[in-house]
């Protein structure tokens, strides 16, 4: 007898429905709480078009056919061009016209710029690079006479324009940067490329080991001058239609961020024009840097809901020993445990955020985001991993999405100041600023006499902290305080049950390494905070 090939292998059961479009406004009670006053209208925008299945599919397309360099033309005529997937193109589209870099500085809020951080972090954060650059430029080039009166506008306009033409002939323009040199990463101080004052304006010489965006109209740029340190702005094209002296060396081979170009590159002579007084080019930068760590500490919360999304649909569709995984107790624990830190990453950025938008707040603003950027990002790792083991096999593979955040959780704990550097940071602001001290105090008074645990931590925390912390105790403190901070956040904008949960796991007992390990006495409140899992 012949065998039937007719017949079925298998049948598909007990997998859940594909995501289809989604809703990432409506379907996130954590964003509409904390983010209530933000402008609204814009953030369902962009979350709606966002959450669509074919926004899912391009961010598959971004990753999977990365950027491209070409360094010639078939003549052998240098291009130095990085060319990229349609895909790339369509989410820098939707974010530039969405407001994601203009918003704040035409009169809207930085509250909401870095909800469409979360948001953007959430489908594609590998394109976030480029906006969020331009977005942090325009406060460093503002009042640089005829620099800013020509770039400011471009950066702000709220358009896309990926044409190869110099920055008068566009309607928008993006801004990268490059400061990383080999020898000195984070130390600045050791950069050795050299700018000169000839005829035609200054012309810089050197290397740069990382230029993030290669491909934007302009990059933020340190040298030594004469007279010292000096930031600069150079155009990659110039007003005469001809490339500026940027030559790009490679491509760096990045295990996430895929989507996103970073480059060595090379200025041979290339020109530029100085930002800022010649010799104060540190201080002029951190103008930029103080803004891109606000999206550098908002988006591994955008990163960990996206994670914590897709776990939450499989448990709610997925059975084992005749259970939904959602209905089991040691998975309620776990999600639940893991929905406490994105809620406090999320809610401590929001609030951070409020502060950029208050100058009555500044000196809050620059202790408080150095705290969000190392403790959220800290957690972020974590909180991924967890929501990749929920998912078993199917969280492992590339078919799932948890790889791609996964690969991108540790970027933005490395980008714009690692761990170590953040937390001297926040001790010489500390020492150095009596306001950012006072405005840290005052912050984590605030919510005295609500719940005994916090009242309890805070008391301990300032019988630790008598003496100033010393380097090697620079993590600890940070993490301590970063907590405290969150905690004092949930307690005076999350439902209580969230806030008593935070204080009870995180403050009182001391936060476990293990999700799950830390248990709630109400699960259930923080598995409403993921949201419906039905869709």
């Amino acid at each position: 007898m012949e065998p039937r090939s007719d017949l079925p292998t298998h049948e598909v059961t007990n997998q859940p429905p594909a995501r289809g479009d989604r809703d990432l406004w409506s379907n996130d009670p954590v964003l509409r709480t904390h983010a209530a006053d933000a402008d609204a209208a814009a953030l369902r925008r962009q979350a709606q078009a966002l959450g669509r299945a074919q926004m899912a599919e391009a961010a598959r397309d971004a990753n999977r056919h990365g950027p491209e360099l070409v360094l010639f033309d078939a003549g052998g005529r240098r291009l130095d061009e990085v060319r990229f997937h349609p895909a790339y193109h369509a989410f820098l589209h939707l974010g530039l016209t969405g407001g994601y870099a203009s918003g704040p500085w035409q009169g809207g809020r930085h509250l909401t710029h870095a909800a469409m951080v979360y948001l953007h972090s959430q489908v594609e954060p590998g394109t976030c690079c480029p906006m969020t650059m331009t977005y942090a430029a325009v406060p460093a080039l503002r009042g640089t006479g005829g620099l800013g009166d020509t770039w400011a506008p471009k950066l702000t306009a709220g358009h896309y324009d990926a044409a190869l033409k110099p920055v008068t002939q566009k309607a928008g323009v993006t801004l990268g940067m490059a400061m990383t040199e080999k020898q000195g990463g984070s130390d600045v101080r050791a950069n050795t490329t050299r700018a000169e004052k000839l005829a035609d304006g200054w012309r810089l010489t050197g290397h740069k080991w990382f230029c993030s965006a290669p491909m934007s109209d302009g990059f933020l740029t340190l040298a030594q001058a004469p007279g010292g340190l000096t930031c600069f702005l150079v155009p990659r094209w110039l007003e005469n239609g001809q490339r500026n002296a940027i030559h790009i060396l490679r491509l760096k081979d990045k295990l996430g961020n895929r989507a996103n170009a970073s480059a060595e590159i090379e200025y041979h002579g290339a020109l530029a024009e100085q930002v800022g007084e010649e010799g104060d080019g540190i201080r002029t930068i951190l103008t930029m840097v103080h803004h891109t760590r606000l999206d550098t500490a908002t988006a591994p919360a955008g990163l960990m809901r996206a994670a914590l999304d897709h776990a939450h649909h499989w448990t709610a569709h997925r059975s084992a020993f005749q259970r939904r995984l959602i209905d089991q107790p040691l998975m309620q624990a776990v999600l639940a445990d893991l929905a406490l830190d994105w809620e406090g990453a999320a809610a401590l950025a929001f609030r951070v955020a409020r502060a950029f938008d208050d100058p009555g707040q500044a000196a809050f603003s620059r202790i408080s985001v150095a705290l969000a950027k190392f403790l959220n990002n800290k957690l972020a790792g974590r909180v991924i991993g967890e929501a990749m083991e929920v998912m078993g096999g199917m969280g492992y593979v590339e078919d799932s999405p948890l790889p791609l955040l996964y690969r991108e959780a540790p970027l933005n704990g490395i980008w714009e100041g690692s761990g170590n550097v953040i937390c001297l940071d926040i001790l010489r602001s500390l020492a150095r600023d009596p306001a950012c001290a006072d405005a840290l105090d005052a912050a984590l008074e605030a919510p005295s006499g609500q719940l005994p645990g916090y009242d309890a931590a805070l008391t301990s925390y300032r019988n630790t902290w008598k003496t100033p912390p010393t380097e090697a105790q620079a993590r600890a403190f940070a993490t301590q305080t970063a907590t405290l901070l969150t905690a004092a956040t949930l307690i005076d904008a999350a439902p209580a049950p969230v806030a008593e949960a935070f204080v009870a796991t995180r403050l009182t007992n001391g936060p476990g390494l293990i999700a799950g390990a830390n248990p709630t006495a109400n699960p259930a409140a923080m598995l409403a905070r993921l949201g419906p899992a039905t869709d």
